[in-house]
């Protein structure tokens, strides 16, 4: 025999009803709970003024400090006496030191004996490479023209190797390179005019040493007279 149920006995038949109900009261809750808002609370203070009749007030007694008037200016005397002046003042004259046309300059007469009179020598440069007779170096002393050049520039290299020191400093920092010297021997055969043009002012310096120490030579000739012999040469410094 087949048991029948009866559908209103059926407990699972509205239990998605309850379950939305249930969900949308715990969501209202929720949502109360999260706009919730507290305040504190304020308390009021109330302040009684007390109104103070017959206030009086004492007020310090001043004193006006009189001060007297100035005196009054003197009076103008009622006779003004009048004083000649009977001395005599020398005036000075002084004259003016302007010259005219109509102004006369007294002729004085010059002679030649009473004036110094000197010529200035005017220095001749002549290149090295072009001059009659090169300067004398100390030790090529009687050669021939040709050879003399020659012995000018081997003395001028053995004098830049025996004088020759590297600066210390430039050591340390490891500076190298070529100084390109330019400098004269004047007409009396002293070295002058040097200028160096290097990679830095050490080594520039250390060449101007070495040619500045050259000796003193016997003075090129141009014309069978004196005059001054530029030359330049190039000083290597070079690090080993």
């Amino acid at each position: 025999m087949q048991v029948k149920k009866n559908p209103k006995a059926d407990l699972n038949r509205d239990s998605g009803l309850y379950f939305v109900i249930g969900l949308t009261v715990v969501l209202f809750l929720t949502w109360r709970a999260l706009e919730w808002k507290s305040y504190d609370s304020v308390q009021e203070e109330i302040v009684q003024l007390v109104q103070v009749d017959n206030l009086n007030e004492e007020a310090p007694v001043t004193e006006q400090v009189r001060t007297q008037p100035p005196p009054p200016p003197p009076a103008a005397p009622e006779v003004i006496e009048v004083i000649e002046d009977t001395e005599e003042i020398e005036e000075t004259v002084i004259e003016s030191t302007e010259i005219t046309q109509e102004t006369v300059i007294a002729d004085v007469d010059l002679d030649a004996s009473d004036l110094d009179t000197f010529e200035a020598e005017e220095e001749i440069s002549v290149p090295f490479a072009i001059i009659e007779e090169v300067p004398v170096f100390p030790g090529c002393e009687g050669m021939s023209a040709a050879d003399q050049r020659v012995c000018f520039q081997q003395k001028i290299q053995e004098h830049i190797a025996k004088h020759f020191k590297y600066p210390d400093t430039a050591l340390e920092l490891g500076i190298q390179g070529k100084v390109y010297v330019l400098f004269a021997i004047g007409s009396n055969g002293k070295v002058t005019d040097i200028v160096t043009r290097g990679p830095d002012r050490i080594l520039e310096k250390e060449a101007h040493r070495i040619i500045a120490s050259l000796p003193q030579m016997k003075p090129g000739r141009q014309r069978n007279r004196n005059v001054k012999v530029p030359y330049s040469i190039p000083i290597n410094f070079k690090l080993m």
